[in-house]
């Protein structure tokens, strides 16, 4: 059974920095694509960042509201992915949470983001 287990979230200040740590119990992770997920109050599940496989090079894309601020990372060891997010806006608030892409399977509880002075 494919399981993630999201951390790392909390409270920032708007132009704070957290990182994120989504461990993934999935047969043949290195092969697949994996992304973090953010969901915001009364909005739709959104994928804010994803990374190829070491086969296809690691290649990373952001959505556009992310982009140059969230860093996506992976250790195929570890069975780990991790998002660095820096310049946190409010609008960042959500709950984060990642999953292969496309998605499949149970979703993780994730990990809460607020951002708020």
């Amino acid at each position: 059974q494919v399981q993630f287990v999201e951390s790392g979230g909390g409270l920032v200040q708007p132009g704070g920095s957290l990182r994120l740590s989504c461990a993934a119990s999935i047969s043949d992770f290195s092969i697949y694509i994996m992304g973090w997920y953010r969901q915001a109050p009364g909005n739709q599940r959104e994928l804010v960042a994803r990374i190829r496989s070491v086969g296809n090079g690691g290649i990373t894309n952001y959505a556009d509201s992310v982009k140059g601020r969230f860093t996506i990372s992976r250790d195929n060891a570890k069975k780990m992915i991790y998002l660095q997010m820096n310049s946190l806006k409010p609008e960042d608030t959500a709950v984060y949470y990642c999953n292969k892409v496309p998605s499949y399977g149970s979703w993780g509880q994730g990990t809460q983001v607020t951002v708020s002075s």
